[in-house]
């Protein structure tokens, strides 16, 4: 059955079928190779493309700026300082405003309210590069890393995702996973577990897929994994939670007895970057100087190793993005 998605935006994976995330990770591979062989179709020639941060990043912007204008789209970068929308303009208007000036949008940010307004009113695509519950862009790079790297169907994968579980990127993975028909075990503290309405949404999706989620602190639940997968414990602006955060955490903490624990000597390790993983950051140095406080979620030494696949999937973020981008513009 053939696949169309021009005209949709890009919300969530749960907007999207089994069917549909193929087709995009099949054009991911593709235009992969298209561009590692220098072919550019300029398949976005013409159009213009604003990206919204109320969240400033490093990958998601420069995979999105670097994605667009190989295809020969414009881009326009727009921070909260340099836009009105939501103190001097309603999100409804500017949404209204820049769909008369741009083909598609990209929003990161805090609520996933917002990205589901602007693409309400705007009248084009609208692209989630980050919310506080959901980061579907990233789910894609990292499905398009795995295939890379291991070698069965994503349906026979198995991902342990360590740590904070109730998070953006474990909520996306739980989705990305339950569409995709992969074993997902959330591993991390009892306190830090996913809300039991993401659980029941994931699930009744899994029902349909074959999907197996699961939620534990049994490092014994972690054997057979093909992926560890964490993201780092605070970001700026928390550090009044550090002790209690690195407290919880601290016990999983990914080294290399975890991945031995998997009894997989091909297991990968996954990161959606940025990584606490040294004390070269001024958070992390700050933090253990100041506070006494180790807030690496995943050592140096995993981190380093041949187990490790974080830049692979760094990069990927801009294979992804771009078609997304080409499959719906």
């Amino acid at each position: 059955m053939p696949i169309n998605l021009k005209g949709r935006s890009f919300l969530t994976l749960k907007d999207f079928t089994t069917e549909e995330i193929r087709y995009l990770l099949d054009l991911s591979h593709d235009l992969k190779a298209k561009k590692r062989n220098g072919l550019k179709d300029k398949l976005l020639d013409g159009k213009n493309i604003v990206l919204l941060f109320e969240k400033t990043s490093t990958r998601t912007r420069c995979a999105f700026e670097v994605a667009a204008l190989d295809e020969g789209a414009h881009v326009t970068y727009l921070d909260m300082n340099s836009s009105q929308m939501g103190k001097k303009e309603s999100l409804e208007d500017t949404a209204k405003v820049l769909g008369r000036f741009y083909d598609g949008i990209e929003y990161r940010g805090f609520e996933q309210k917002v990205v589901e307004d602007l693409a309400k009113y705007s009248g084009v695509p609208v692209f989630n590069g980050l919310t506080d519950v959901d980061h579907p862009t990233q789910i894609l790079a990292d499905m398009l890393t795995i295939e890379e790297h291991v070698a069965k169907p994503l349906n026979k994968v198995k991902i342990v995702f360590v740590g904070d579980t109730r998070n953006n990127m474990s909520y996306a993975w739980l989705y990305g996973c339950a569409k995709m028909g992969m074993h997902f075990v959330a591993y991390g503290p009892k306190e830090l577990w996913p809300d039991r309405s993401v659980l029941d949404e994931a699930n009744k999706i899994a029902e349909e897929t074959g999907a197996i989620l699961e939620v534990t602190d049994d490092i014994e639940k972690i054997k057979g994994a093909d992926v560890i997968y964490t993201d780092i414990w605070a970001s700026m602006g928390e550090e009044d939670k550090l002790a209690d955060r690195v407290k919880l955490l601290t016990p999983f903490r990914v080294d290399m007895e975890m991945l031995e624990a998997t009894q997989n000597p091909e297991v990968i390790f996954m990161h959606c970057l940025p990584s606490f993983h040294d004390f070269e950051t001024k958070m992390a140095k700050d933090a253990k100087e100041k506070m006494n406080l180790d807030i690496r979620e995943v050592t140096d030494e995993v981190f380093r190793s041949k187990h490790s696949v974080v830049f692979d999937e760094a990069e990927n973020r801009m294979h992804t993005i771009k078609a997304v981008m080409v499959a719906t513009l």
